[in-house]
């Protein structure tokens, strides 16, 4: 089990996108492409869980960045700006929110 104390700086950006079912996997693309081109090579990214609803409906971008500064950093970068731009055009609304992460437990760590 790793529990992580308020001095923790990481934080997570959870970002729901509201979009059309058949645009879904349109949508996932951006967001890996994003991932794989851009975030994963931008100072304090950690990591990214992309998840789709299982009516297609809404599509949850789980990131992991090491503190709001490279957060900040990242979306003044112009090749982030584009694939943001391109996800949320697709999207019919997206809900971005920041929290902070306390505790974590792994179930691989308990056994």
């Amino acid at each position: 089990m790793n529990i992580l104390t308020q001095a923790s700086e990481e934080l997570i950006l959870i970002n729901t996108f509201t979009v059309e079912p058949s645009r879904s996997e349109e949508l996932l693309k951006i967001l890996s492409e994003a991932t794989e081109e851009v975030m994963r090579h931008l100072p304090g990214f950690i990591s990214v869980k992309l998840h789709v609803s299982t009516d297609k409906r809404h599509v949850a971008n789980y990131a992991r960045w090491r503190n709001m500064e490279d957060i900040k950093s990242m979306m003044q970068t112009p090749t982030a700006q584009l694939h943001m731009k391109m996800a949320a055009d697709l999207a019919e609304s997206f809900q971005p929110i920041y929290y902070a992460l306390r505790e974590s437990i792994d179930v691989e760590a308990l056994v």
